[in-house]
């Protein structure tokens, strides 16, 4: 059955019109998901019966199964294991602050990328997400959010996956969430987290949009990098930087480098030495991230006091710098540990070569 949440709002006025149905039965539907919450068809009640009937035998509006659900002893970090149609798994977090609420969301099952510190890349791919699964999590928070008197503010996809590596349903499920008869999200309170996909970064920077990029980025040598990100064996620092600065001259937008602050490997004075030679002049914003540790990784995060001492560096140089509020280390929060928590299972390797992933 198909995934009503794969559809853009034009591909299903195609389809109305196919049936019969007025134009603006499609705005109707789309109210109803994205402005009402809905997750049934019977809940559309300005609908024609027998319209309702024919939208339950051809799509289906849910698809995640909730698993798992932890929640931290602050209170401030809830998140989710989901089971897919096929039996894949993702998760997807949200995370309050006193004026924000984050949905992080995911877009593969699995990740093929292989960062070592990361409990997803420690997993391997199954799967892209379609364009549905990834709203979906979104949709998902938002109503749980509004069944609590609250308000979801803010969406980054930073859960399972690279988003780059699976571009057009990222990019869809993008349009979907900003699209004005949706869900409306402004573009602003939205960011994307990439490794580093250079192709993925260039056809980003064409899109017109001002949704925010980030750059999980946690070294500033080739040689460190190549042992913690993989990909930059494909994509090396230096092609990486120039597709950066490019995406920033055509966009006019800061980008964000994120740094897994580890202790003795990348927290070092040379490390941020290094960083700012890299990126010194860029219209551009460092985020350090203590370490979430997994079990498959043996380094422990980096203390304050060194965190500090990098974080100095930067500054000195006139690099904007902020150190990320540690958030759900009781619940498993980081990509992919709550899923290797509850079933303990890894997912099987898609069959395409690194190269393929990545394009």
């Amino acid at each position: 059955m198909r995934g009503l949440l794969d559809l853009s709002l034009e591909e299903l006025q195609e389809i109305m019109a196919g049936w019969g149905e007025p134009s603006y039965r499609a705005r109707q539907i789309w109210g109803w998901i994205y402005r009402r919450g809905a997750t049934t068809f019977e809940a559309m009640t300005d609908l024609p019966k027998a319209l309702r009937a024919r939208l339950s035998e051809a799509f289906t509006i849910s698809t995640l199964r909730p698993l798992a659900e932890r929640v931290s002893q602050d209170g401030w970090t809830r998140k989710w294991l989901f089971a897919l149609h096929d039996g894949a798994e993702v998760e997807a977090v949200l995370m309050e602050y006193t004026d924000r609420r984050t949905a992080c969301v995911s877009t593969q099952a699995g990740c093929a990328m292989g960062c070592t510190f990361c409990a997803t890349g420690q997993m391997g791919l199954l799967r892209n997400l379609t364009t549905g699964e990834i709203v979906e999590q979104v949709l998902w928070i938002a109503r749980w959010l509004a069944a609590h008197g609250e308000r979801l503010t803010h969406v980054v996809f930073m859960g399972m996956g690279e988003p780059f590596a699976n571009y057009a349903n990222t990019a869809k499920a993008l349009r979907l969430l900003i699209h004005p008869d949706g869900f409306h999200l402004g573009q602003r309170r939205i960011t994307v987290s990439t490794v580093g996909i250079v192709p993925g970064i260039r056809r980003f920077a064409q899109e017109g949009w001002e949704i925010n990029l980030a750059i999980s980025l946690h070294a500033a040598t080739d040689d460190l990098r190549n042992r913690l990100v993989p990909i930059n064996r494909v994509y090396p620092l230096h092609a990486l930087m120039e597709a950066v600065r490019d995406y920033i001259e055509q966009t006019r937008r800061r980008v964000t480098f994120e740094w897994v602050m580890i202790q003795g490997v990348n927290d070092t004075p040379e490390q941020a030495e290094a960083l700012v030679e890299r990126i010194q002049g860029m219209l551009a914003h460092v985020n350090l991230i203590p370490l979430n540790p997994t079990p498959g990784f043996p380094e422990e995060a980096s203390p304050p006091e060194r965190i500090e001492a990098f974080r100095r560096i930067l500054e000195k140089a006139g690099i904007p710098c902020t150190v990320r509020v540690r958030r759900g280390i009781d619940v498993a929060a980081g990509c992919g540990q709550l899923r290797a928590a509850v079933t303990g299972r890894r997912p099987r390797i898609a069959g395409i070569s690194l190269r393929e992933a990545y394009a």
